[in-house]
């Protein structure tokens, strides 16, 4: 059964779908993102999810792995990325490491660890938002053009299938070429927050270098103990 939490001004505010069986989990997430400023709707099933996306056009959806009615949390990124731009974390639990790989590299934005404080829940999906679109005009680095505005990414004439957040670590990295980053550096750039993720930065860089590199030589190069840095060798 869905639920709904609005804030007063429903017109400007954005959109956020909770997808999670458990009432005790759902209800209060719910209420907290109407809290902070959200239209707020719940789902408790995957069979809510689809028509849910497409009447209510979330701008975010908080979705957990484990779901009643057929499809799991994986199966349904690919609903949501096929119907809206909305962005996505997971909700896993805390032994589960490879299901919190499998949705990053599913497409999702970001994910949670059950049990986790609202507020971080909060500012997370504030901060995937603020992210989710950079401003700029493009930046070429040799046969590389990141175009901020049209939200592309291009290599050696062939745009790359980035998602949103590849796209926001290419803008970063383009943006610091030639230099090199640390991971907390990128999590910051890219996610928003500090809090250090060794999972989320290098699930991302990988997903990124490897759309990259089907189309060209090597960019993306870690440096050893330190991070990454974007540059053309000669």
């Amino acid at each position: 059964m869905s639920t709904a939490a609005r804030p007063t001004d429903f017109s400007t505010a954005p959109r956020v779908l909770v997808v999670e069986d458990s009432d005790a989990i759902r209800e209060p997430v719910v209420a907290a993102f109407a809290d902070a400023g959200f239209i707020s709707y719940g789902a408790a099933a995957g069979t809510e999810l689809e028509s849910m996306v497409v009447g209510r056009r979330p701008d975010l959806v908080i979705l957990d792995v484990m779901l009643p009615g057929g499809r799991d949390g994986f199966e349904l990124i690919e609903v949501i990325r096929a119907r809206c731009d909305a962005g996505i974390i997971m909700m896993t639990a805390r032994d589960a490491i490879d299901d919190r790989l499998r949705g990053l590299r599913a497409g999702a934005d970001d994910y949670v660890v059950k049990p986790f404080a609202l507020d971080e829940l909060i500012a997370r999906g504030q901060a995937v938002l603020r992210r989710r679109h950079g401003t700029g005009s493009a930046v070429a680095v040799g046969d590389l053009l990141v175009d901020s505005d049209a939200g592309t990414v291009t290599r050696g004439g062939v745009q790359l299938d980035v998602t949103a957040t590849e796209l926001r670590l290419a803008q970063f990295l383009v943006a610091q070429r030639g230099r090199t980053v640390t991971k907390p550096q990128i999590l910051q750039a890219v996610w928003g927050y500090d809090a250090y993720d060794v999972n989320l930065v290098e699930v991302h860089v990988s997903a990124l270098r490897r759309k990259m590199e089907a189309h060209g030589p090597r960019m993306i190069h870690t440096v050893r103990g330190l991070g990454y840095s974007l540059r053309v060798d000669v």
